[in-house]
């Protein structure tokens, strides 16, 4: 939550002109009694507040200060909620009982108000941050309780904004979908909306929309119910209605939003490629970025041996993967005793897990456990124990939310179940020093199940939630509070949070980021290039709006033959690779290790691995077609690497041109045997570029892109 981080420099009950200075020194927000600027010298925007006039607190102005902007109008109600059945708006009448100036450790830096509702119900605190050098304006709500009994928070907008005339909701484009796929509106966004792009191409101008709303709590509406941009939670009447009880004084904060309004742009794609991605890494505050090490050539267990492991095929496979210079071991399902309990399964290890642990690591490789977070067999000692810990369905009787049968049935984190598998997963990484955990199956919602009333939890008597709405949002966020403190006991432990975990199919957001590392994504079997194509259309859908090294897409095997196809699309994401590796000649690892090491070598150079750009000119990868992505360190502008594909298009050779990098810097593109193929200026390489040809219909190729 924004407010562990938030830091208030002081509380201002007067309104008389003061100024927050940012960590640049720059002026982020000043205000008398009737007005607050937010302004970084990239984006401007001003809130009236309520004064002896009007108890109105609407944004009257939110622009860029470079260009031609106006697709807001000159009154906007800023954000609107429910207590009770009450709607509360920026629009009622409200007052003001303090501006606080704010930052947050990812040098943000803005001001908090403070407002008394109308009937004296609600306290409001709406709270906005601006980042230097982008035009970010980052905003989030905590509302306060102000009476003796409990009210019930429903249909959350942080964000309400409302657009001029009538060509925005005919003309625009909406970017669904991490802002690749294109409608006209109206739209109401889904699960995978955490962020949206909505774009005027004839006057060049537009905005981005990031929701940190989790899962399938997430809502952006894009002139849905009226000519507006609503950004925030799920409302009331939807498939997954966020509900939050807040107790008499109590509050409760929002998830954060952030906007991004431009002008000048043909193409929303150069803010998805530049302002989104540097927002994100610097200041967001994911976890990816507070990462010491980055995994770049990770293995695991699940395809082809699924459950069945045992002690000698681990140490087997572990000895073929060191030798194909894998970095990291990830030993998945089929090592525990029983789901809940979590023990040494001692039949398959009957020396233990640590001997095995303790072998990975002595050949060079980080170990890593697949562990479910929410489930138990009905035959654990833990259900035995505490049945009252699990899910209810709606007919009062135990559920697993993942899939339907009596094998499994999952825990409510709004029990003391928290403790219990927080004990577990502490544990087993203390023990073992494992640096990787991968964390699976379902605890809020399944991805496939269809039916909504088969999620969350429908138990009374559970302390964390009082009904099945609000046993959404807090099974979301006692696990995120878990990552956290795992994470607390082991600062560099890199956290796979699965899609089935989040709870959508394919589904990564804003939030998990914030908590976990990775998300495994995918389980893709196809062994040729149409595994390949999945694998970077994956990639590219999801990127640059989430971190590249944050998608984790399984299953291609190692002894697939085309393995090195393989490598080369999944070095645009998380290089993972599954398969027997015992099935390689000695030249087959020694070829591995080539990849695995150029990898090592090039995130040890560039940092590759914090960064991932479109390749200009190539869209969508797609049958017949030409597809390909850049990794560029922006921050240093020294290089990166780039991969370029061939996907059964009629042209052998394809121009590529690079973005960037610094155009008066000397740059040279190396193959990865370190043979140059260019030499040009950035200058050069964004207007000329260079020629790739492939012969293969289907082959792909990467390059070092070097400025020494």
């Amino acid at each position: 939550m924004m407010k562990s981080i938030l830091i208030v420099l002081g509380v201002l009950m007067s309104l008389s002109g003061q100024v927050v200075y940012g960590q640049t020194g720059q002026s982020y927000a000043r205000w008398t009694r009737s007005e607050l600027v937010l302004n970084n010298s990239i984006v401007e925007r001003t809130i009236h507040l309520p004064d002896d006039s009007t108890g109105r607190f609407e944004t009257i102005s939110y622009k860029p200060l470079v260009g031609n902007f106006n697709f807001f109008k000159k009154s906007n109600p800023d954000f609107q909620f429910e207590v009770n059945g009450t709607v509360y708006t920026g629009s009622d009448s409200w007052k003001v009982r303090a501006v606080q100036p704010i930052t947050d450790k990812q040098q943000g830096a803005g001001a908090a108000v403070t407002l008394l509702s109308r009937d004296a119900k609600i306290e409001l605190t709406v709270t906005f941050w601006l980042y230097p050098d982008l035009p970010v304006v980052r905003k989030s709500l905590s509302i306060k309780n102000l009476t003796k009994t409990a009210v019930r928070l429903e249909s959350v907008d942080v964000e309400k904004l409302i657009v001029g005339g009538y060509g925005s909701p005919l003309y625009c484009w909406i970017g669904t979908d991490y802002g690749r796929r294109r409608v006209i509106g109206p739209y109401q966004g889904t699960l995978q909306d955490a962020l949206i792009t909505v774009h005027n191409p004839d006057k060049e101008q537009g905005i981005v929309i990031g929701n940190e709303a989790t899962g399938v709590l997430k809502r952006t509406a894009l002139f849905w119910n009226a000519p507006d941009i609503c950004v925030g939670l799920t409302h009331k009447e939807a498939r997954f209605p966020f509900r939050k009880w807040i107790a008499p004084g109590q509050s409760f904060e929002t998830p954060p939003v952030f906007t991004m309004v431009y002008a000048n742009h043909k193409d929303p794609d150069e803010v998805l490629n530049t302002a989104v991605p540097a927002f994100v890494r610097k200041h967001m505050g994911i976890r990816l970025s507070e990462l010491a090490e980055k995994p770049t050539f990770v293995y695991n267990t699940w395809n082809p041996f699924k459950t069945n492991i045992n002690e000698q095929l681990i140490r087997e496979l572990a000895t073929a993967a060191a030798k194909a210079g894998m970095k990291e071991f990830v030993i998945d399902d089929g090592w525990e005793d029983n789901l809940g309990d979590w023990g040494i399964d001692t039949k398959k290890f009957p020396n233990g897990l640590k001997p095995v642990i303790d072998f990975i690591k002595s050949l060079g490789m980080k170990p890593g456990l697949w562990v479910s977070i929410g489930t138990a067999s009905p035959t654990s000692k833990v259900y035995q124990q505490h049945p009252d810990w699990f899910v209810l369905d709606k007919n009062g009787k135990p559920t697993s939310l993942l899939v339907a049968g009596a094998g499994k049935a999952t825990a409510c984190f709004g029990t003391d179940w928290y403790g219990h598998i927080r004990q577990v997963l502490s544990r087993l990484v203390s023990e073992y020093g494992l640096e990787y955990l991968k964390l699976d199956f379902s605890v809020v919602t399944s991805p496939y199940r269809y039916d909504p009333a088969e999620s969350g939890c429908y138990a009374t008597h559970h302390s964390g939630h009082k009904d099945h709405s609000e046993s959404l949002f807090t099974n979301y966020e006692r696990m995120w509070q878990l990552f956290d403190e795992l994470h607390k006991l082991s600062p560099n432990l890199f956290i796979d949070c699965t899609f089935e975990t989040l709870g959508g199919l394919q589904l990564i957001d804003y939030a998990l980021i914030k908590h976990a590392e990775g998300d495994w994504l995918s389980n893709f079997y196809e062994p040729d290039e149409k595994g390949d194509l999945r694998i970077r259309n994956m990639a590219w859908w999801r990127s640059p709006a989430m971190p590249a090294t944050a998608l984790v897409i399984g299953n291609p095997a190692m002894q697939d033959k085309g393995w090195e196809a393989h490598i080369k699309a999944l070095a645009g994401a998380l290089p993972i690779m599954l398969g027997d590796p015992r099935k390689l000649s000695e030249t087959g690892l020694q070829q591995y290790r080539r990849y695995a090491d150029w990898l090592q070598s090039m995130q040890a150079t560039y940092d590759f691995m914090s960064f991932r750009q479109d390749l200009t000119g190539f869209g969508e990868p797609k049958e017949g077609c030409w597809d390909g992505f850049q990794r560029i360190n922006t921050d240093s502008r020294q290089g990166g690497i780039i991969g370029v594909f061939r996907h059964g298009a009629i042209e052998k050779t394809r121009l590529v041109t690079l973005q960037q990098l610094d155009t008066t810097r000397q740059y040279r593109i190396k193959s990865m045997d370190g043979t140059v193929v260019a030499t040009l200026t950035g200058a050069a390489l964004e207007k000329t570029g260079f020629s790739v040809t492939i012969s293969g219909e289907y082959d792909g190729q990467l390059f070092e892109i070097s400025s020494n």
